[in-house]
């Protein structure tokens, strides 16, 4: 599909996209918002899901969980359109960088899956490690939204 990596010059300053995919057949893919430059979430793509994101124009992912590409927002709605997409030096990650209007991206119901800080400083007890919640409320409700669908984290 893309342009077969042949020698590292050519990988981190030619113009021909030549992405690495891990041993599973992956990319990491950070997301960003385009208004308020938060990260929104943090993915994989295969290589069927980026072609289709680069195709449609909207973010497509490959989820580990279910093993299979989802468009993102089919189900809730919230779709994200691409307004940019960059490759990193090695071309091993992706960069989106995306329009989710008053969308979210996180399907806890949060506008940024990225909705908890985790305190700084010296740690006394790694197993009581407090979070702080960034986003006091969520953009919307996942049961009403996903209708039973099973919940894509794993213990």
């Amino acid at each position: 599909m893309f342009k077969k990596r042949e020698n590292i010059v050519e990988i981190e300053e030619g113009k021909l996209l030549s992405p690495k995919f891990d041993n599973d057949g992956l990319i990491p893919v950070i997301t960003m918002c385009s208004k308020t430059k938060d990260i929104l979430m943090h993915g994989y793509m295969n290589v069927e899901a980026f072609k289709k994101t680069i195709e449609t124009k909207e973010a497509h992912y490959f989820s580990r969980s279910r093993q299979q590409i989802w468009h993102k927002g089919k189900t809730s709605g919230y779709t994200q359109k691409v307004l940019e997409i960059r490759i990193d030096d090695d071309q091993d990650s992706v960069w989106l960088t995306v329009d989710i209007g008053d969308g979210s991206s996180c399907h806890v119901g949060y506008r940024s899956c990225f909705y908890r800080s985790i305190p700084l400083g010296p740690i006394e007890n790694g197993r009581e490690i407090e979070m702080k919640f960034e986003e006091k409320e969520k953009s919307f409700d996942p049961e009403v939204v996903y209708k039973g669908q099973p919940n894509p984290t794993k213990i």
